[in-house]
This record gives C-alpha cells, structure tokens and sequence, in this order.
C-alpha cells in the first residue's frame, strides 16, 4: 500500500468526523430552539385568541418558555391597573409611588425592608425597577432614580418655565 496515500485518507477521515461532530451538535441547537419557537407560538396563539379587555384585567401567572418557569409581566396600558403585576412588582410599584420623590434603588429597598447592605440583595431590586421602566410602570431618570409620575424637581427647566405638568407619556408595547 502507498503510505501517501493511506495518510491522505487518514486525514480526510479526521476531517470528516471533526464535521460530523459539528453539524451533531448544530443539528442538537436548532432542535432545541425549534421547541422554544413552538412554545412561543402556542402562548401567542393563546393571548391572541383572548379578548384584549380580558388581558388588560387578568392577574398575571407564570408561564413556560424553554421548560423554565417566568413570570409574565405586562407592558403598561393607559387603563392597566398595578393589580395586572405580580405581586413583588406591586409592592415595588407601591413604594416608588408612596415615596416623597424620585428614589434610588437604595431607597426603595430600604422602604421593601430589602437589607440594603448586602449588594447581592439590592442588584435584584435594581433589575426589576429598571424592568418596571422598561415596560412603562415606572420612569427611570437620567440620574439613576426612579419614580412614577413627573416630581416637581424633575421637571425641565423649560416645561417648568411653560407650565407643563403631569405624567410623562407612556410606552404601549404589544402583549
């Protein structure tokens, strides 16, 4: 036998099991994300199949996607009541609202009886006030504190100057 040749088909073979390992396991994560999508497409056709009054006023429950357990939380509609969030996110939502002012994460942890000392403990708080911004609950400000309506001190100088008071407007995201 030639050992050139032998070598040659050595090599290719090594080649080939290298691919084969390769599109095993791409084959592996495309399956997986297929049955996330199929997860998702069976909880949009769910809410899409709902009346859009009785989502707006349902309590939220946890819901399954990639086999982990989440907590849906709702963007924020002008008529959605702060009883649509879970119950963490109404607490949260109260003591931002109950507060004197705007209020950092340090604040609202203290007003939750979070032990504020301890950073593991306030970067969850801080997470999920941040979640509230995002979805429209709240309103996170340029300097890091948060609050539910526009405070007199965070105002700009030019809505004070033109009498603009009031909420800032809120974001409606699809359900």
């Amino acid at each position: 036998m030639d050992p050139e040749l032998l070598e040659r088909i050595t090599a290719r073979r090594a080649e080939l099991d290298e691919l084969e390992e390769r599109l095993a396991k791409e084959l592996a994560e495309v399956r997986a994300e297929r049955v996330e999508l199929a997860v998702a497409e069976r909880v949009l056709e769910r809410v899409s199949e709902q009346p859009v009054d009785e989502r707006a006023s349902a309590v939220p429950v946890p819901g399954q996607v990639g086999g982990r357990a989440v907590m849906l939380i709702p963007h924020r509609a002008p008529d959605a009541e702060e009883s649509t969030l879970p119950s963490d996110y109404q607490r949260i939502h109260a003591a931002v609202r109950q507060a004197a002012g705007p209020v950092m994460a340090r604040q609202a942890g203290e007003m939750l009886g979070v032990d504020v000392r301890v950073r593991g403990k306030l970067e969850p708080l801080r997470g999920r006030l941040v979640r509230l911004a995002g979805l429209g609950w709240l309103r996170k400000l340029p300097d890091g504190r948060f609050t539910t309506l526009l405070c007199p001190g965070t105002l700009p100088p030019a809505a004070v100057r033109y009498g603009v008071t009031g909420a800032p407007p809120v974001a409606v995201g699809a359900v």
